[in-house]
């Protein structure tokens, strides 16, 4: 599969399956199955699982291309396979076992959900300082975690866990397992019933004494934290960037068909974007916010493609500035065409509550700009 195929196919989801339903999956708080189901068929799910393991094999650039598609029509849908893309990089370099492999491989054919489980409801939106500690059972572990934000909870086959290694010192000394869904002691502890993103079943979930196995360790001990910063977080900030540029493009065209399609009556059926040249600013504005997203994302992947000096640093600001103008097009969006927007006509509204989302999710844009004012100053961000 090339990229151009990959992007193909995810319209092909996006107009035929995430679109019809999107709206009615939103009101209900309904995952899709439907979606994950189209995303296994057409190789999607295996989009960055090595060829020699059954995927594609591709990278940032098709997986920030297929994203903001996918979130064109459903955000909800693009963030549940965010979140599967980042848990699988986990596979794709840790997977050492046979049994880590085969995950990898059904991963690859397509048959396997996989998701993240780091944020703790004792840490919050420190994701990368696990509560839970590890506890050593025979030639594995115990976990017990109160997870939260969970996205695809009880949905996906498997969830990418940190927790503090056994004799961890500090809350950076962790190790990523990966838990099978139904796994004994493993259960989703409360309801999703979110503001934005309320199809993706992003709910708490519970490890009472869950074992374990040693082959299902994706990290050495310790060296959980090193994956989270240099693995999980250039992929997550980059899908949250391509979720944003989605949002941003499906507000935009919501916009434009509004204003071409609802006229004054009074004044001959003039459209509202002919009569009212307010309206066009706005509009205009809201193209270059989204343009200029576009051409952040673009750099972010080409970054990542050919590392160097500022990636990190581009990494950093990517989520930031995507969550922050994502927020700023969609309430371009909700003024221009106001009370059509407030009543629910047009989906701008759906819009605008999932570009809330994502400023609140970790690592979060406060955070963010620590970070990056930690990184410019030449202070360690831990």
């Amino acid at each position: 599969m090339q990229t151009a195929d990959a992007i193909q196919r995810a319209r092909d989801i996006a107009e035929k399956t995430l679109a019809p339903a999107a709206a009615k999956n939103d009101k209900e708080g309904s995952f899709s199955k439907e979606a994950v189901a189209a995303l296994g068929s057409a190789g999607l799910l295996g989009l960055v699982v090595p060829v020699e393991s059954g995927g594609a094999g591709l990278g940032p650039r098709a997986f920030a291309d297929v994203t903001a598609t996918l979130a064109e029509a459903d955000a909800s849908v693009a963030m549940v396979y965010m979140m599967h893309v980042s848990g699988t990089m986990c596979f794709v370099t840790g997977a050492r076992s046979p049994a880590a492999k085969a995950v990898l491989r059904d991963i690859g054919a397509g048959k396997h959900l996989t998701t993240l489980a780091f944020s703790e409801k004792g840490s919050r939106s420190h994701f990368w300082a696990p509560i839970s500690k590890a506890q050593r059972a025979g030639s594995g572990v115990r976990i017990s975690a109160l997870k939260s934000w969970v996205t695809s909870a009880d949905h996906a086959d498997s969830y990418v866990v940190s927790a503090l290694q056994p004799d961890a010192k500090g809350p950076t000394d962790t190790t990523l397992y990966a838990v099978k869904k139904g796994a004994p002691g493993v259960k989703v502890s409360g309801p999703w019933d979110g503001m934005g993103l309320r199809a993706n079943a992003s709910a708490p979930m519970t490890l009472e004494a869950a074992e374990v196995a040693d082959d299902m360790r994706l990290t050495p001990d310790g060296e959980g934290f090193k994956a989270m910063l240099e693995v999980v977080l250039p992929w997550f900030n980059l899908g949250q960037a391509a979720v944003g540029l989605g949002i941003c493009r499906a507000a935009v065209g919501a916009t434009v068909s509004h204003l071409k399609s609802s006229h004054f009556e009074h004044m001959n059926k003039v459209s509202l974007g002919e009569a009212l040249p307010n309206l066009r600013a706005q509009l205009a504005q809201m193209q270059i916010d989204t343009d200029g997203l576009a051409a952040r994302v673009s750099d972010v992947v080409a970054n990542l493609e050919s590392p160097g000096p500022l990636t990190m640093l581009r990494v950093l600001e990517s989520k930031a500035a995507a969550n922050e103008t994502a927020i700023r097009v969609t309430s371009d969006a909700m003024r221009t065409c106001g009370g059509a927007a407030f009543s629910r006509h047009t989906g701008i509204e759906r819009f605008f509550r999932d570009a809330h989302a994502g400023a609140v999710m970790a690592p979060t844009v406060d955070q963010l700009r620590d970070f990056m004012g930690k990184a410019l100053l030449g202070i360690p961000l831990f």
